[in-house]
């Protein structure tokens, strides 16, 4: 049965993981290399991640560098921003691109908050689900009489612990990200 209550354990974990992975691609106002994570550039016919083809570096608040490490991938790297969900217009000089990301409005930082938690909540539900899962597979067990009332009992009672402990981890994440989006 610790088997089994390590495998749905595992998988709240990967969907509290994936909310961490969304809200890094969150525009917060700050320039935040990873909002370039899912870019694409087309390397000699190959998509190819952004990080694999340049140097990407922050070196002022709201900008971001990218460097490419070769000269003739700049108009590739400046498609792939512009055909982008980033809403951001690139700066090309010619040897590097320069990312500059405005000041968010109070508005936009309000919609951004609102975003954050229902994420949260959708990852809440999905965890909610697993845990309806892993008690049905445990009262299987019980019924084919694999395990015992209290074996059960103690089972459902581990998993719910599990379940209040990924619920806190994921309130914690949608406050801190909210956070970082309503601080000017």
């Amino acid at each position: 049965m610790q088997e089994k209550i390590k495998v749905y354990e595992e998988k709240m974990v990967k969907s509290y993981e994936v909310l961490l992975d969304e809200y890094a691609s969150i525009r917060a106002g700050r320039a935040n290399p990873h909002v370039l994570d899912k870019l694409r550039v087309d390397y000699y016919g190959t998509p190819t991640p952004l990080q694999q083809v340049a140097n990407v570096s922050v070196p002022e608040p709201r900008m971001i560098l990218i460097q490419p490490w070769e000269r003739k991938l700049i108009k590739d790297i400046e498609k792939a921003i512009l055909t982008s969900d980033l809403g951001i217009n690139p700066n090309n000089d010619g040897n590097a691109i320069r990312l500059v990301f405005p000041e968010l409005t109070e508005e936009r930082r309000k919609e951004l908050a609102k975003d954050v938690k229902k994420k949260g909540e959708g990852v809440k539900v999905a965890v909610r689900n697993i845990r309806r899962d892993a008690n049905d597979a445990i009262k299987k067990m019980e019924k084919a009489g694999e395990i015992s009332e209290d074996d059960q009992a103690e089972g459902e009672e581990k998993i719910q612990k599990i379940t209040d402990k990924m619920i806190e981890k994921i309130d914690k994440a949608v406050e801190a990200k909210t956070k970082e989006i309503m601080t000017v």
